[in-house]
């Protein structure tokens, strides 16, 4: 088991910038890549950023590249979201995801990130 906690979400203003933490714990040992979600109000949730055990290979959607940062610290067990130049299409619950060896997944229970002047 994986239990996945987020933090550091809140209100922004348009071009601002929050760092988002997901910090892991348990078998965090059985992880092979984190990834970000997001779901905005009405709308279904969607890939944001994802980073890879092995390699270091990280992704992002279209939508936050050159924004976005993922990132990690293995000794902290933690991954982070650096967000930049946010805009209000960014409001969204922002959730963290591990998959495991197994192709399992494990959610957190989200932050909400609120874009708005």
């Amino acid at each position: 088991q994986v239990q996945l906690v987020e933090s550091g979400g809140g209100l922004v203003h348009p071009g601002g910038s929050l760092s988002l933490s997901c910090a892991a714990s348990g078998s965090v040992f059985s992880i092979n890549a984190v990834g970000w979600y997001r779901q905005a109000p009405g709308k279904e949730r969607e890939f944001v950023a994802r980073i890879i055990r092995v390699g270091d290979t990280r992704t992002y959607a279209e939508s936050v590249k050159g924004r976005f940062t993922i990132s990690r610290d293995i000794a902290k067990n933690t991954v982070y979201l650096q967000m930049n130049s946010l805009k209000p299409e960014d409001t969204a619950v922002y959730y963290c995801n591990a998959e495991n060896k197994a192709s399992m997944n494990y959610w957190g229970k989200g932050t909400l990130v609120t874009v708005s002047s």
